[in-house]
């Protein structure tokens, strides 16, 4: 069988010397490009750093059943959009390796493991926490926008099983979810940090499922304190 194609991806380059990397999913039936222009709606420009390459990849469409089977750009399947249901895993440890690819990639381009940042809005947030982990614990950190994690998700397996230090995880929810309930959030971030994970969640009044500029700016800062500018080597 032929290798997979490599997902497609929008980039913003730093302004500077590129020294961390930070992947950014989309929520479901969006794209790389469709996140990316979303944010610099929000903030009046990219979302961009002195050292930080952000990478939007694009989900590649597959049959999705909360949409009777109809194509979407989704990172994984679900039986339904709930927290009380069974998690597709199939799906979602497909897309776990594509994803381990891309972060591959930006090893091989000289970026340490510990010096990349994976997160994302709704189902980009859940496909983050399963990425990282279940797969990649050596991560810098984890963030998760309107996200959630199923009641017995295999995330909450495997970290039952875990010794080793985690990736913090940055949680942002709007208390006005009518798709992603903030409850689902809350009750993910409490399950997360009883398995050893450092967390932090905060909460927007009135905000439904979408992003604001507040949580945005929030996130720009935790992002640069997880991945601060590195010092020159001076032999370089």
């Amino acid at each position: 069988m032929a290798a997979p194609v490599t997902l497609q991806r929008s980039v913003v380059s730093p302004v500077g010397r590129h020294t961390a990397s930070l992947i950014f999913l989309h929520g479901s039936g969006h794209t790389g490009v469709g996140a990316r222009a979303w944010i610099k709606q929000i903030l009046n420009q990219d979302m961009v750093f002195q050292h930080i390459k952000v990478i939007y990849p694009t989900a590649p469409a597959r049959p999705y059943t909360p949409m009777k089977g109809a194509s979407s750009t989704v990172w994984f399947d679900r039986y339904k959009i709930s927290n009380d249901c069974p998690e597709h895993i199939e799906s979602i440890d497909s897309m776990c390796q594509r994803l381990t690819d891309l972060i591959n990639d930006e090893i091989k381009s000289g970026i340490a493991k510990n010096r990349i940042l994976v997160g994302g809005f709704s189902m980009g947030g859940g496909m983050a926490m399963h990425l990282a982990y279940r797969f990649h614990q050596d991560l810098a950190g984890v963030f998760a926008l309107s996200s959630f994690l199923n009641k017995d998700s295999a995330v909450y397996q495997a970290l039952k099983r875990n010794e080793s230090v985690l990736p913090e995880l940055f949680q942002c929810h709007g208390t006005a979810d009518e798709l992603v309930l903030c409850s689902w959030g809350e009750e993910t971030n409490k399950m997360l940090k009883s398995l050893g994970v450092s967390t932090s969640l905060h909460t927007f009044p009135d905000l439904n499922h979408e992003l604001s500029r507040t949580e945005i700016e929030k996130l720009k800062t935790w992002i640069v304190k997880k991945l601060p500018v590195e010092a020159a080597n001076t032999n370089e």
